[in-house]
C-alpha cells in the first residue's frame, strides 16, 4: 500500500533541499582518516566505543546495509564498515548523494582537520544542482589571524595595546571583506563550545582584551596553536560580526545544544541568548542542531523575535527515529513555518549526508501525516511546510536566488 497522503508523500521524499550547514567530504585518501563512528555520534575517546550500542547505530546499520546491498549476517555495523571500503571513493559518493535530492550545500569550512584532509567546497557540486556557498566561523578565522601577527612578528614581538589595535583592525577587515564576497552567505559563532551562549551584549573594556589576547599569545608559544577561550574576547569578536551580519544581511549562525563533552550543556540553551538577541535586531540568528534538547526553547525564541530562525538538523542521524519525530513536532509547536530551516550537519562522508536526508524525509512526512490525520493541517498546508522547510526559507534568507530543480531526484533515478 502506498502512502495515505500523495502530494504530502511527494513534497516530503522528491521536493529539492537546500542542506544549509554542512561541512566537506575527506579526500579519498583520507577516507579512514577518522574513526567511522563518528558518523553516528558526537561522543569521543573511549566513550565513542559505546555509541555502536545506540539506536542511531542499528538504525543507520540497516539502512546503510540496504544502500549497500548487503543482507543476513552481514547487514551489520562492521559488515557496513567493511562494504564501504570495497567501493571506489567516487563509486561510494554518487551512491550516496544521488538519492538526497540535495540541490545546494552552505560549508561550514571551519572545522578542525577540514584544510588537511578534505575536499574544496566547489569540488562537491558534481553532486548538485547548485553551486556550494560559504559559511565562515568567526573563531577559527580569528585564532588563525592572531596566529599570523604573532609569527610574522616573532623577531620583534608587539607590545600587547599595538598587538591588540593590530589584530581587531585586521579581523573586522576580513570580515567585512566576507560581507561583500558572494561565496560567502553567512556566519557561525562556536561560543557555544567555547565560553557558553551567554554573549554579554555590553562592551568590555580594553583591559580585558588585552589579558585575552596575552593569554593567547602565551597559548601560541607553550603549544604552537590558539583556541580562543577567553569570554571578554570570544563575546567582543562575535559583537564585530554580529554587527557586520546585520548591516549586510547575511545570517549568522549559532551553534546551540547537541556537541560534544567539551560543551557546558548548562550553557548551550539559546534562552541565554535572549540579551544578544535583543541588542543586534537587524541580525538574524540561526540556531543550528535544533538547540537539542533545547527544542522548544529555540522554538519560543522563534517566535517572539523577528530576527530568529530554527534549523532542525544533526538530530538525523544522531538520535532515535522516536526521537526524530518528537523534536520535529515540537519545532512546529511554537516555530513559525516560515522560519524553519533544515541541514545534514555533515561531516566527513557521503554516507551521513545520505543518512540524514532519508530519516529526515521519512520524519518530516509521518510527522505532517498525523497533523493532517487529526485535521491540524490540511495536506496542502502541509506541503507547503515541507517546501518552506527544505528549500524556500533558506533560500530567502540566505538571498541564495536559486529556483527548486523539482525534477532532482526523478532525473537522477
Amino acid at each position: 500500500m502506498g502512502p495515505m497522503y500523495r502530494e504530502l508523500a511527494k513534497a516530503a521524499f522528491g521536493y529539492p533541499i537546500i542542506d544549509n550547514h554542512a561541512h566537506p567530504f575527506l579526500k579519498s585518501k583520507h577516507r579512514d582518516a577518522i574513526r567511522y563512528e563518528v558518523l553516528i555520534s558526537e561522543a569521543h575517546g573511549d566513550a565513542l566505543n559505546d555509541a555502536v550500542h545506540t539506536l542511531p547505530c542499528l538504525r543507520a546499520a540497516a539502512q546503510l546495509s540496504q544502500l549497500f546491498g548487503l543482507t543476513g549476517d552481514d547487514a551489520t555495523w562492521e559488515g557496513v564498515k567493511k562494504k564501504r571500503l570495497e567501493f571506489d571513493y567516487a563509486e561510494l559518493c554518487k551512491l550516496c548523494m544521488e538519492p538526497t535530492g540535495i540541490q545546494a550545500i552552505l560549508f561550514d569550512d571551519g572545522l578542525g582537520g577540514i584544510a588537511e584532509m578534505a575536499e574544496d567546497l566547489n569540488w562537491h557540486d558534481q553532486y548538485t544542482g547548485s553551486p556550494s556557498k560559504r559559511i565562515v566561523r568567526l573563531e577559527v578565522e580569528g585564532q588563525n589571524i592572531l596566529q599570523d601577527i604573532l609569527v610574522a612578528n616573532d623577531n620583534s614581538p608587539l607590545s600587547i595595546d599595538i598587538l591588540c589595535d593590530t589584530f581587531l583592525k585586521e579581523f573586522t577587515t576580513y570580515m567585512n571583506d566576507t560581507a561583500v564576497d558572494d561565496h560567502v552567505v553567512g556566519y557561525k559563532s562556536v561560543a557555544c563550545y567555547r565560553t557558553g551562549l551567554d554573549v554579554d551584549p555590553e562592551p568590555c573594556s580594553a583591559d580585558e582584551l588585552h589579558q585575552c589576547l596575552a593569554s593567547a599569545s602565551e597559548q601560541f608559544k607553550e603549544k604552537g596553536s590558539i583556541r580562543f577561550e577567553h569570554k571578554a574576547l570570544n563575546d567582543h569578536l562575535v559583537k564585530i560580526v554580529l554587527d557586520i551580519a546585520g548591516r549586510c544581511k547575511k545570517p549568522i549562525q549559532f551553534h546551540t545544544g547537541l556537541g560534544d563533552n567539551e560543551i557546558t550543556l548548562t550553557k548551550s540553551s539559546p534562552a541565554h541568548m535572549q540579551p544578544i538577541i535583543k541588542a543586534f535586531p537587524e541580525t538574524i540568528f540561526v540556531l543550528l542542531h535544533s538547540s537539542y534538547p533545547y527544542t522548544r526553547d529555540a522554538g519560543y525564541l522563534t517566535s517572539v523575535y523577528k530576527n530568529v530562525y530554527l534549523d532542525f538538523g544533526e538530530i538525523f542521524p544522531f538520535i532515535s527515529a522516536d526521537g526524530q519525530r518528537t523534536v520535529v513536532r515540537q519545532v512546529l509547536e511554537l516555530a513559525p513555518t516560515n522560519k524553519i530551516l533544515w541541514s545534514t550537519d555533515a561531516a566527513w562522508w557521503p554516507e551521513r549526508f545520505y543518512l540524514a536526508t532519508a530519516q529526515a524525509r521519512e520524519v518530516m512526512y509521518e510527522v505532517l501525516a498525523g497533523f493532517v490525520g487529526k485535521r491540524d493541517l490540511t495536506e496542502d498546508q502541509a506541503v507547503s511546510i515541507v517546501k518552506m522547510a527544505f528549500f524556500e526559507n533558506a533560500n530567502r534568507i540566505y538571498m541564495l536566488g536559486l529556483q527548486p530543480n523539482i525534477s532532482i531526484l526523478s532525473l537522477q533515478s
